[in-house]
């Protein structure tokens, strides 16, 4: 009788031992760049667990683990997690220098901390779709990102404002009256979380008018042999 208790004190403690052994020692987060969250306040995250007998395990989702979301208890710097969604805000990413903090408490272990960057502008410029502003006819203002990622995406109203120095500003066209007379409009534009971030373009006005030559009118030829199919 004092044998087997004995036996079962000795088994009790050693799994006590082996699951404080085995206990989570370090984490590591990740997002996936896949995400363009360059362009959008949310990514998918993973949480990698690193464990005392360096043994590991991955969350569901992202990663393609099998760690549940559900077992852990997790929060952000910025935003909030939802099953595995990072949702952020951009103006605080930005004075963050584009660093979240998470933080993860499972069961009896204390809480760990894992630090991921986000892609970050780097820099701006205008790509326009013309040689020259047309008068009456809305001309886009296209404006393009480079991402610390090395991705280039085209930027809207949502993070660029624009300024011109002759006609309208509609959204992100600008647009001409059709009497004008102005030869060149120099445009403006600046990134709204950095406004060191801006461009300046001074764009010719077309002068001449579209030769008729170009304009394609209906044939009377053409006309005949349709009636003749």
């Amino acid at each position: 009788m004092l044998r087997s208790f004995l036996l079962c004190f000795v088994i009790f403690f050693s799994l006590r031992a082996n699951a404080q052994q085995t206990g989570i020692i370090r984490i590591q987060g990740s997002y996936d760049s896949s995400a363009v969250t360059e362009l959008y306040n949310s990514a998918p995250i993973g949480i990698q667990l690193f464990y005392s007998d360096s043994s590991t395990q991955q969350t569901t989702g992202y990663l393609r683990g099998n760690y549940r979301w559900n077992k852990l208890d997790i929060s952000s710097s910025n935003g909030s997690i939802r099953n595995g969604i990072l949702y952020f805000n951009r103006p605080q990413l930005v004075k963050d220098h584009y660093r979240i903090t998470l933080t993860v408490s499972t069961g009896n272990n204390k809480p760990l901390q894992s630090t991921i960057t986000l892609p970050y502008l780097t820099g701006i410029r205008f790509n326009h779709y013309a040689d020259s502003i047309k008068r009456d006819i809305r001309f886009y203002l296209n404006v393009e990102g480079k991402f610390s990622s090395g991705k280039v995406f085209p930027l809207d109203t949502a993070s660029v404002k624009f300024a011109a120095s002759d006609g309208e500003i509609l959204g992100q066209d600008l647009l001409l009256p059709k009497n004008d007379t102005i030869k060149t409009v120099t445009v403006e534009a600046w990134y709204k979380h950095n406004n060191r971030m801006y461009l300046r373009s001074v764009i010719p006005v077309k002068q001449a008018p579209d030769p008729d030559s170009l304009i394609t009118k209906p044939s009377p030829e053409g006309n005949k042999r349709k009636r003749r199919q």
